[in-house]
């Protein structure tokens, strides 16, 4: 675009520019303007827009407003693209051959700026991968002039964060952006701003984070409102216009706008996070870098290009000086040039006898020869000789220049300088420290009614108020299922769900949905995203998780466990090594205080223990300890309560006289069956 004089023309159709830059590189032309849109003012992707545009150019931050057909668009560079091209016919950076040494083409541009931190870089090459962020371009400049003047200045202190096109929120957390600072690695979290319409009941959303669009906004919001997660909404719309971004949230009577964003950020997009990898390019080799040595190599890059041109500059005055110095040899006697000039009967013997006559090289004599009639006057010969003057201080000063780092370190700075005031701007993106972030921790409030809950050994799961398991008949059940477990609870309880795989899922008995007796329910593997082929075996209902949970195994071990073992401050949805496994799990039990339970082998032996004298272990999944000694080829079978005054009947007996399975005897009665004897019972 430089080429085509696009920095001070007019523009031009963008099938123009695609067509033109396919002759320095044979890029696909679709590939070649995508790129060319996300360098324009109208896509809003770049913090400082290299591209001047005009028509249709898309949105960075939308995801289905495409842009336009380049033969439909126009363009020209922004005047900021000045301080890209400036000095690039001044020999300051390397020009080498394009794909078919037709053109030439720089390895780099000579900016007067760190322009790879003002605008964000997103790129993935051959096995690397590349996110760097923008930073303002004020606070880079003033950044940068610090760091030449003193290199152990801390960055952070006058470029505290980065800073977005598309505005928003940033969470700032020193000691994390210190890191990033340091490292080139690192999460940078971004808040959507909203503002609240109360004429309406709305919320207007202007501004979003850069790592996500209105689109996916929206869908997740709405996912989340089918789900019944959020229920203060009752609708969503983009009202994008040529104004700007703008998503409106309508709400329900009485909501408060800020807690309902809290929650929004916590589910949706509308918080999100970008993720730093400042990989970057030094002499050809990929390098991870922090801020401060990106500076520091900028400047160093910077220097080398100062100092190639003043040494073109220089070379080049040098050449003017060594003309005019020919040029005043002549002056001093015209009258004898002249004479040269006419005694001389061959043009080609002007330049020799130039030479000899005056002592001056084959350059300086073409010089003098090539001076009109009219410039043999006074005047002329005062201002050339006050150019030679002129020319010689120069000549010093860039000398001086090229000998003195200091000078070179001057120039810098006041090109820093020159590129604040004529582009500086306002930072886009708020900075809000976590001092004054109050992380209000916005549990849901979550209705408490009155519920029944329903397990079966299928895996399913009902929710049910008492209204409708009243009104609502028998259950429905899959065909060989049956109701394993079934809870009157209210709907702010936790829920737990251990599984065949040694493992835990929890959820809130929130989470689902009010349901009826007539349907078959949520399957539990797929509501809580087990792993193919797990089953869930036992559900526990908890607030406060107390109490113990009791696994009893096959090798006669019990493991008593306190479900506050079970319980965690974060969010977590799966707890690993719930039980052990070195032994099959013949049953659970959730207790909320000690009692008996009646432990029976297969060999029709019965033990009646008190979980009291088994102590609770720290770790879930422990062993437990030996509760009922297990012979050869037997195994622990069933575990059950005990109901106090029931005559514990083992699976066989020494006597006849026992009686039938399932009586209850008092424990006189027991007494009196003086002839009974029981086998392995205690």
């Amino acid at each position: 675009m430089y080429k085509m004089g696009l920095l001070n023309g007019a523009r031009t159709k963008s099938a123009n520019i695609v067509g033109q830059t396919m002759r320095l590189n044979p890029h696909g032309d679709a590939a070649i303007y995508e790129t060319m849109v996300r360098l324009s003012r109208g896509n809003e992707a770049l913090l400082n827009p290299y591209v001047d545009s005009k028509g249709n150019f898309g949105k960075a931050y939308s995801r289905d407003m495409h842009y336009a057909a380049p033969r439909y668009t126009e363009a020209k560079l922004e005047s900021i693209c000045a301080e890209l091209f400036g000095e690039i016919d001044k020999d300051t950076v390397d020009l080498v051959d394009n794909y078919d040494s037709s053109m030439k083409e720089p390895v780099l541009l000579p900016v007067t700026f760190p322009s790879i931190l003002a605008n964000s870089n997103l790129g993935i090459a051959v096995g690397m991968a590349s996110s760097i962020c923008s930073f303002n371009l004020r606070e880079l400049c003033e950044t940068t002039i610090e760091l030449i003047k003193d290199q152990n200045h801390n960055c952070i202190d006058t470029m505290p964060a980065p800073d977005f096109v598309g505005g928003g929120t940033i969470l700032y957390n020193r000691e994390e952006m210190e890191e990033i600072y340091r490292t080139g690695r690192g999460g940078i979290k971004v808040r959507a701003k909203y503002t609240y319409d109360k004429t309406f009941n709305c919320i207007d959303i202007k501004e979003i984070p850069p790592t996500t669009t209105a689109e996916a906004i929206i869908d997740k919001i709405i996912e989340r409102v089918k789900a019944g997660a959020i229920k203060e909404i009752t609708d969503i719309r983009d009202e994008t216009d040529k104004q700007g971004l703008k998503i409106t949230i309508d709400l329900k009577r009485g909501i408060d706008p800020d807690k309902l964003m809290q929650k929004l950020y916590k589910q949706t997009p509308l918080e999100d996070s970008f993720s730093c990898n400042f990989n970057v390019l030094v002499d050809g080799y990929p390098r991870v870098m922090g801020v401060k040595d990106i500076l520091i190599e900028w400047i160093r890059f910077r220097g080398r290009c100062v100092r190639r041109r003043v040494n073109f500059d220089l070379n080049k005055a040098q050449s003017k000086l060594h003309l005019l110095k020919g040029l005043e040899k002549i002056l001093l006697d015209i009258d004898k040039a002249i004479a040269i000039i006419r005694k001389t009967e061959e043009e080609s013997e002007v330049i020799p006898n130039l030479m000899i006559g005056f002592g001056i090289d084959e350059i300086q004599a073409e010089y003098v020869a090539e001076i009109k009639l009219r410039h043999l006057n006074r005047e002329y010969i005062l201002k050339r000789l006050k150019d030679i003057e002129n020319l010689e201080e120069t000549i010093k000063d860039m000398t001086d220049i090229l000998s003195s780092k200091a000078r070179i370190r001057r120039i810098i700075i006041d090109e820093l300088k020159d590129v604040v005031k004529k582009y500086g701007k306002d930072r886009r993106s708020d900075i809000l420290y976590t001092s004054e972030l109050e992380e209000e921790e916005t549990e849901e409030e979550i209705p408490d009614y009155p519920v029944n809950l329903f397990f079966t050994k299928g895996g399913y799961f009902k929710k049910i108020t008492p209204l409708s398991l009243r009104m609502g008949g028998e259950h429905k059940l899959k065909e060989n299922d049956e109701i394993a477990q079934s809870f009157e609870t209210t709907n702010n309880n936790d829920l737990l769900f251990f599984t065949d795989k040694h493992q835990v899922y929890k959820a809130k008995v929130s989470d689902f949905a009010d349901s009826k007796a007539s349907v078959l329910g949520e399957y539990i593997p797929a509501k809580l995203e087990m792993e193919e082929g797990e089953q869930p075996v036992y559900m526990v209902v908890t607030k406060g998780y107390e109490g113990f949970m009791m696994f009893f195994f096959e090798n006669g071990k019990a493991a008593k466990v306190s479900l506050s073992s079970y319980a965690t401050k974060t969010n977590r949805k799966k707890l690993i090594k719930a039980y052990s496994d070195k032994s099959p799990l013949v049953s659970l039990l959730y207790i909320h205080e000690d009692k008996q339970i009646v432990l029976e082998t297969t060999g029709g032996r019965c033990l009646l223990v008190d979980t009291a004298v088994i102590a609770p272990k720290a770790m879930k999944d422990t062993q437990g300890v030996a509760c009922i000694t297990i012979k050869k080829n037997q195994k622990l079978s069933v575990v059950r309560e005990y109901i106090e005054g029931e005559f514990v009947k083992p699976s066989r007996y020494k006597s006849k006289n026992l009686p039938s399975a399932g009586a209850v005897l008092s424990n006189e009665d027991i007494m009196k069956k003086n002839n009974v004897t029981f086998e392995g019972f205690e």
